[in-house]
């Protein structure tokens, strides 16, 4: 996690870069200059021609929902790790494949091409 530039109604900010993935988790002001956090996921995607493009999405989180919001995400986060541990099954799964493909043709020779 880093910090990252304010712009006009920014206060403070986070940014989580997870692969393709980066959050922001921004803390703006309203009008009346209370506080209020966004949440953005952005995606980015490539196009067949090499360009690319993102794709965002956003949640906003207001300080009267804070508490039953954390306490929601923490149970949610623990229910995760209980049933299914702290591995990365996707990634455990590519190792598998990759390993499996990599085992059933590795007595290939050239000569049998």
């Amino acid at each position: 996690m880093s910090d990252y530039g304010k712009n006009n109604d920014e206060i403070y900010g986070k940014v989580i870069r997870a692969g393709r993935r980066t959050y922001f988790i921004d803390v703006r002001a309203t009008k009346a200059d209370d506080y209020y956090l966004t949440i953005t996921e952005s995606k980015k995607f490539t196009n067949e021609d090499g360009s690319f493009h993102f794709r965002k999405h956003k949640i906003y989180l207001y300080k009267e929902d804070f508490a039953e919001f954390q306490e929601a995400l923490k149970e949610a986060s623990e229910y995760v790790i209980k049933e299914r541990g702290e591995a990365v099954i996707s990634e455990t799964h590519h190792e598998e494949n990759t390993s499996e493909y990599a085992s059933k043709y590795s007595d290939v020779k050239f000569e049998d091409i």
